[in-house]
C-alpha cells in the first residue's frame, strides 16, 4: 500500500469517528447540565430570534419564534457540552450553581481595555469582566 493510501485511510477513519452518535450516558449528562444554563434570546430582524447562553456565549442558534429559538439553543448547547465531555473537557457549570463572592482588581492601559472590549464583543460576551474571567479560567483549566 502506498503512503498516500495509508494517509487517506487514516483520514477516513477519523471522519467516521466524527460521524458516530454520542453515547447515551454523555447525552443524558449534557442535557442535565444544559437544562440549568441561562439562555438569552435576542430579537433579530432577519432571523427572528438569536439564542445564546451565559455559560457558553459563543454557542448560538436562531429561529423565527422565541419557543423554537429556545429549543434550538438548548439543542446547540447540548451538542457543544456533549462534545466537550466526549473530548475529556470540563464544560462550564450553570451560572446559578456558584455565587461569585470574590473580586479582583486588574489595572489596564486604555489600549488594553479597548482590545479586551472589542474581543469580548466579537466573541459574544456581554462585557469585559466575563470575557477575562472565561478566558483566564479556560487557560487555567486546560493546563491541568
Amino acid at each position: 500500500m502506498s503512503r498516500s493510501s495509508k494517509n487517506s485511510s487514516k483520514i477516513g477513519a477519523k471522519s467516521k469517528a466524527l460521524n458516530k452518535p454520542f453515547k447515551e450516558s454523555i447525552v443524558r449528562k449534557a442535557k442535565k447540565l444544559v437544562a440549568d444554563y441561562r439562555i438569552i434570546l435576542e430579537r433579530n430582524e432577519s432571523l427572528g430570534f438569536i439564542g445564546s447562553s451565559v455559560e457558553l456565549p459563543t454557542v448560538f442558534a436562531d429561529a423565527r419564534t422565541p419557543e423554537q429559538c429556545y429549543r434550538a439553543t438548548q439543542d446547540a448547547l447540548m451538542v457543544a457540552v456533549a462534545t466537550m465531555l466526549e473530548c475529556g473537557q470540563r464544560p462550564p457549570q450553570p451560572a446559578s450553581a456558584k455565587r461569585r463572592t470574590e473580586q479582583v482588581n486588574v489595572r489596564l492601559t486604555a489600549e488594553e481595555k479597548l482590545l479586551f472590549a472589542n474581543a469580548a464583543m466579537n466573541l459574544g460576551f456581554k462585557g469585559i469582566s466575563d470575557f477575562i474571567r472565561s478566558t483566564a479560567l479556560s487557560n487555567v483549566l486546560s493546563s491541568r
